[in-house]
């Protein structure tokens, strides 16, 4: 999802560069929690149960470098933060790692001094419906009124699709996902645009889901992925091997129920190396040798996180796709480990 609207480049480059002035990685340690932005609840990707405890596919990574760098994947402080909030959020120190369905972008890495440390799913923006509108294409919504999130990519995507079909539409604007489900519900708009996955999760959490659809454009490139403040490489590097280091165990077959038995060695030097038992690769990171086995332990490999939370087999009911390795046709691809 997402550019801002709303803040002044300069003022989110200033803090980001006086927060990361600081060693974030030592500042994790001493404090022995993880501040984590997420989402304010998104079915599947990040949401809080009845007693409060976060779960989802971005919660894992929150989790994965929790239990990396802390030994410890509870250790996180989970901070809710809009489509508005979010960079503020991050750029302030107020949050370490900001993991929350939020789409890498030019400006954002340059201009707003941001780190992508990589993607973790690759998405498109679309449109859902009440099946009973009887639209086929988003072509067909000339006059609609769209229910669209503030301070995000989605905003400007919709004016380019409707611009570029010489259509018209009403934005209605919301901040939140929570704003948004029952706004659309009750007809607030006919339309609500944002995501594929999100769309999914959203239409998961309704009582007749079947009664909505998502039609089949898809109109944007939306490269999701966790981000850290520019100017602390160390920090953006451990956060980045934490992701690789799942995406690289599901190529590699190692799982949550195997690390265990082939952190004893194994034939393959490559997973000696992930695991820690040959290299020193910890070391570089400023971590110990186990740090990716616990990530790995804590959360599953990259396809145990994905199918235990938004997978075909959950309410959300996300195909790999383009989230599949690139051994299956996909664009999952670790740099290797050595």
């Amino acid at each position: 999802m997402k550019k801002s609207v709303f803040f002044g480049a300069l003022t989110i480059a200033g803090l980001a560069a006086g927060a990361a002035a600081a060693a974030t990685l030592d500042d994790v340690k001493a404090r022995g929690t993880l501040n984590c932005g997420v989402t304010t609840g998104l079915v599947g990707f990040a949401a809080p149960d009845a007693n409060g405890n976060w779960d989802g596919f971005d919660v894992g990574i929150c989790r994965a470098v929790a239990a990396a760098v802390l030994d410890d994947p509870s250790a996180v402080e989970f901070v809710p933060t809009t489509g508005k909030t979010r960079f503020t959020a991050l750029a302030s120190g107020e949050i370490d790692l900001l993991a929350r369905n939020t789409t890498w972008t030019f400006s954002r890495d340059v201009d707003l001094k941001f780190e992508f440390v990589g993607v973790n799913y690759y998405d498109g923006q679309g449109f859902m419906i009440p099946k009973d509108m009887g639209v086929s294409s988003a072509k067909e919504l000339d006059g609609a009124t769209v229910c669209i999130q503030t301070g995000t990519t989605t905003e400007l995507n919709l004016a380019d699709f409707f611009r570029k079909n010489n259509i018209s539409y009403e934005p209605v604007p919301i901040e939140t996902n929570a704003e948004a489900q029952p706004l659309y519900l009750e007809g607030g708009c006919d339309v609500y645009t944002t995501d594929a996955s999100g769309l999914a999760a959203t239409r998961a959490a309704f009582e007749n889901p079947g009664d909505h659809v998502v039609l089949p454009e898809i109109i944007s490139k939306e490269p999701l992925g966790p981000l850290v403040r520019h100017g602390d490489n160390e920090w953006g590097d451990v956060n980045r091997w934490v992701l690789n280091a799942l995406i690289a165990a599901e190529e590699l077959g190692v799982t949550s129920a195997n690390v265990d038995e082939m952190m004893s060695g194994t034939e393959n030097p490559e997973i000696n190396r992930l695991l820690g038992t040959e290299g020193n690769l910890g070391e570089m990171l400023g971590l110990d040798a186990d740090w990716a086995a616990r990530a790995i332990k804590a959360v599953g490999n990259y396809g145990e996180l994905f199918e235990k939370h938004i997978g075909e087999n959950t309410p959300v009911g996300l195909s790999r796709g383009l989230n599949a390795q690139w051994t299956d046709g996909g664009l999952l691809y670790a740099p290797p480990f050595r």
